[in-house]
């Protein structure tokens, strides 16, 4: 987007675009009362109505993070709203809605609140990186962190006699819905932490990165590290992700409460919470990814490492390109 700048005011915003605004919103008038338009001038038409919807919720998505004025968020609203019902009305049994939501609502939500992600991933990976180097250099410090059975149970999972053991099948679905509620678990107490003024979502992204983090310095200084990565690093693309998606959306709920700025506290909660809202929908969505992958691909002894190292680099590089690229405006 042309809108690069951090300090930019609403009144420079609205002046910036308020002409593709403009003509979007004539378009969707001429929709609305056309309806002899020849087919050829209609597909243009409607080309063109697509590129400004778009834009205009990239500008909503914008606007709501830099907690601009009711009114221009109000006018961004009504008008995505009008122009989703226009292109949508005819076909729209979840599918058409599904689509949107994964090429433009989730990644552009995602690039416009990108201060909370690096904050979230900050929390998250600074502690991790930390605690593991200190786990690889003294193991014994792991009974600081879990008692000495857990610590076992851990060697003893990523062992290669469990290896060779591996799982059956039903075995697999039962670790999917394990895996699921475990995962989902963990993203739920990083966003609801922001109900505590942010707090929360602080206490569980440093926990859980250090816990994390402990685990993987432990488990390589002691000899399991080629099962233990090769184990985690395909689905972790995903469930990472996700459990840092959902600490930002549950740091920018916190920073609503703190700063709510010119509205209330309830009113800066509930546009912080509607805002937020297809950043946990999209979280929730990679955690089930990174559950199946776990339960059914990370699990499979008989895949070389080199076949999973592979596979996660493809995951890894995935997911990064889609949040960083996918939505974006045609320049």
């Amino acid at each position: 987007m042309a809108d690069g700048q951090t300090l930019v005011t609403p009144l420079h915003f609205e002046e910036l675009y308020q002409a593709e605004w403009t003509e979007l919103e004539g378009l969707l008038d001429q929709l609305l009362r056309r309806k002899n338009t020849p087919r050829g001038a209609a597909a243009i038409q409607g080309e063109r109505v697509a590129v400004l919807y778009r834009r205009a919720c990239e500008h909503l998505a914008l606007a709501r993070a830099r907690s601009y004025p009711a009114y221009l968020l109000n006018q961004l609203e009504r008008l995505t709203a009008d122009a989703h019902q226009v292109i949508y009305q005819r076909r729209e049994f979840g599918v058409a809605k599904i689509r949107h939501f994964l090429n433009v609502d989730f990644p552009v939500t995602v690039r416009a609140n990108a201060g909370y992600l690096w904050l979230a991933a900050a929390l998250f990976y600074i502690p991790g990186i930390v605690i593991g180097w200190l786990m690889y250099q003294r193991p014994e410090l792991i009974l600081s962190v879990v008692d000495a059975t857990t610590a076992a149970s851990f060697e003893q999972m990523y062992s290669e006699s469990a290896k060779a053991v591996g799982r059956e099948a039903q075995g697999d679905w039962v670790m999917f819905g394990f895996y699921i509620r475990h995962n989902i678990g963990i993203a739920f107490q990083c966003f609801a932490g922001g109900l505590f003024a942010g707090i929360g979502s602080l206490f569980y992204l440093i926990y859980n990165g250090a816990l994390i983090g402990a685990v993987a310095g432990y488990l390589t200084e002691r000899g399991h590290g080629a099962i233990f990565w090769a184990f985690v690093a395909t689905h972790s693309a995903f469930e990472l992700t996700a459990i840092v998606l959902s600490g930002a959306a549950g740091l920018k709920i916190g920073h609503s409460l703190v700063m709510p700025g010119r509205l209330t506290r309830m009113q800066s909660l509930v546009e912080a919470t509607r805002n937020c809202t297809p950043i946990v929908a999209g979280a929730a969505g990679m955690l089930l990814v990174a559950a199946a992958l776990e339960a059914f691909w990370s699990s499979a002894s008989w895949l070389p490492h080199l076949v999973k190292y592979g596979v996660a680099a493809g995951c890894w590089i995935g997911v990064v390109s889609y949040l960083c690229f996918q939505g974006r405006s045609a320049s």
